[in-house]
């Protein structure tokens, strides 16, 4: 079963500080998302994204995401070195991986996590040793430290954090709550 990235969008990229992004690249309007892709609030936005933001915004707005898996979650860390072997094998595969860890939270444990990595690589045509074998890379691992300290910085603490041009929406909030910010960023754009 082969697994795409979430909206009909240019495939998603790195930026050029190693962020994931989707979206307009040029847009005056950022929102930022941290996210612990263990995490269920952030998967519940992860829907939201998928079902709400990216079909009315994703041709007006950049979404980047950042690294911010929390201690207390057992192979948030690992999902996201992996998501970033996948994003350098294939651009667009390792969102493509995020979204998978977000929407399978309930079936992957710290005990089938390499099984379940190896598995989506398999089904996406990657090599599943390389796949496995990523979890270890300090490269790739520094690049997700690199975005948690830099939440930490920013007082970041909870997943999912939103920043809209930077106003915050933290762990829970609505559609309506973060569209309102969006709509009178664009408004103040143009």
């Amino acid at each position: 079963m082969m697994l795409l990235a979430s909206a009909p969008l240019s495939p998603s990229m790195f930026t050029a500080d190693k962020h994931f992004m989707e979206g307009a690249a040029q847009s005056p309007v950022h929102v930022i998302v941290y996210e612990d892709l263990q995490c269920p609030d952030s998967a519940a936005f992860r829907r939201m994204l998928d079902e709400k933001l990216l079909p009315r915004y994703s041709s007006g707005v950049r979404l980047e995401y950042r690294d911010f898996p929390l201690p207390k979650h057992a192979w948030a860390r690992q999902a996201a070195i992996a998501a970033r072997f996948f994003e350098e094998s294939r651009p667009g595969l390792g969102l493509a991986h995020r979204n998978y860890a977000l929407s399978h939270l309930r079936q992957i444990t710290p005990g089938n996590f390499d099984d379940r990595l190896s598995q989506f690589a398999k089904d996406h045509g990657v090599d599943r040793v390389q796949a496995v074998d990523s979890l270890g890379d300090a490269r790739l691992s520094s690049l997700v430290e690199s975005d948690y300290q830099e939440g930490v910085a920013r007082g970041i603490a909870k997943t999912p954090t939103v920043l809209v041009n930077g106003r915050p929406f933290i762990e829970t909030f609505t559609f309506e709550d973060v569209a309102k910010a969006i709509e009178a960023e664009l408004a103040a754009a143009k």
